[in-house]
């Protein structure tokens, strides 16, 4: 199908639905085809595990965790964290970032006390040194609980985390010693695979390289203390046909694809989020101020003849329809009416739907209000986010 005729036809189906205000669609064939896809290329026994800030809604996350045969969520800010606890009694949460100490206090002190026990026995804490680990030892003691807790470990993105198998084996022995902490493993996590250029060695040596490291830390876990070695993440979770040491992957974002995930590993997903707005108004396009400034830049070819002023705009997305439709320096950006250039022989009409695809879905996925869900040509249900 051609984007002409699917963006045609998701149009249809939201007019339909009455949908005529910026709006987040979610295709749920695509979804599921995503799902797939994903599943079908980790090896078996390697776990995966869903990213909530990626997938912000909870019939969202029970889609991807039902169909994906897992149970277990990567989590990094806490109200989302108990939205999930308490929709999924059955569900074991790993951090995917330190949380400070005292918002970790401040958290538990609103909690009854079955749900501090609760939070303390499905999910495990990231610690990145000794000193995260005995803060994290003190707050447990102070509240006459044990928690579980994993090491954030650098395997080359160098955004935090142990650098080296000796200081794994420090905060390791730090946790063990503590008396209120149980060590169970480590995160390394790698979205700068991809982005290493060719004189450096590329993605496929960072890769390998990546996978020694996180084996060199493993190894620096005391036993019995290795239950959880996650590296991945959705830029790269299609190329660990060997795993390696790991034990999981983490992923979210590829399911839905939005545009920062256009890479090579995941070029056999489709894109399965989009934000619809109408065009208000569709204009000759001329500039504020004197006439000539217009004739100027359209006759320096800097700006178009043809534009829209759109319903809302100014998301982190990129725009897909129709074709050629683009921002224009010139005239700027505009969360109110957003001025975008159009081809001459475009055919958009007012009150005509333009797309776009989000550069990523944790920041835009809770901004419309319920997601819209497309499936075999009409809008078929709505989902609400989990709002942060």
């Amino acid at each position: 199908m051609s984007d002409d005729v699917y963006f045609r036809a998701l149009s249809t189906a939201l007019r339909d639905a009455r949908r005529h205000r910026p709006t987040l669609v979610l295709d749920l064939d695509r979804l599921d085809a995503n799902l797939e896809a994903v599943r079908s290329g980790v090896p078996p026994h390697v776990a995966l595990r869903v990213v909530d800030k990626s997938l912000p809604s909870i019939p969202l996350l029970a889609r991807v965790m039902d169909k994906l045969g897992t149970r277990r969520v990567m989590s990094f800010d806490l109200p989302v964290t108990r939205a999930v606890l308490e929709a999924f009694p059955d569900v074991d949460i790993l951090f995917g970032k330190p949380i400070p100490t005292a918002a970790l206090r401040a958290f538990l002190a609103e909690l009854p006390p079955d749900a501090i026990a609760d939070f303390a026995a499905r999910t495990v804490l990231l610690a990145d040194g000794v000193a995260r680990v005995e803060q994290l030892a003190a707050l447990a003691t102070s509240e006459k609980v044990g928690f579980r807790v994993a090491l954030e470990v650098d395997v080359g993105m160098h955004r935090g985390g142990l650098t080296t198998p000796a200081s794994v084996t420090a905060a390791a022995g730090a946790a063990l010693q503590s008396g209120s902490l149980t060590l169970e493993g480590i995160m390394g996590y790698e979205a700068h695979i991809p982005a290493i250029p060719g004189f450096a060695g590329g993605s496929a040596a960072e890769s390998r390289a990546v996978r020694a490291r996180l084996a060199a830390f493993a190894e620096a876990l005391p036993p019995g203390c290795r239950q959880i070695i996650n590296s991945g993440g959705s830029k790269t979770v299609l190329t660990y046909a060997d795993p390696g040491v790991a034990t999981e992957l983490s992923v979210g974002s590829a399911f839905v694809k939005p545009t920062d995930f256009d890479v090579p590993p995941l070029a056999s997903l489709k894109p399965a989020v989009f934000i619809a707005t109408p065009a208000l108004k569709v204009v000759d396009a001329m500039l504020p101020g004197p006439r000539w400034m217009t004739s100027l830049f359209q006759t320096l070819g800097l700006f178009g003849k043809r534009g829209c002023f759109l319903y809302g705009g100014h998301w982190l997305a990129k725009p897909v329809f129709p074709k050629g439709m683009r921002e224009s320096r010139l005239w700027g950006h505009s969360s109110n009416q957003q001025f975008m250039s159009l081809p001459e022989a475009c055919d958009l009409q007012d009150d005509d739907l333009v797309f776009f695809r989000p550069t990523q879905s944790e920041a835009v996925l809770w901004q419309f209000g319920e997601i819209q869900l497309f499936s075999k040509g009409r809008i078929i249900g709505a989902w609400p986010p989990i709002l942060p």
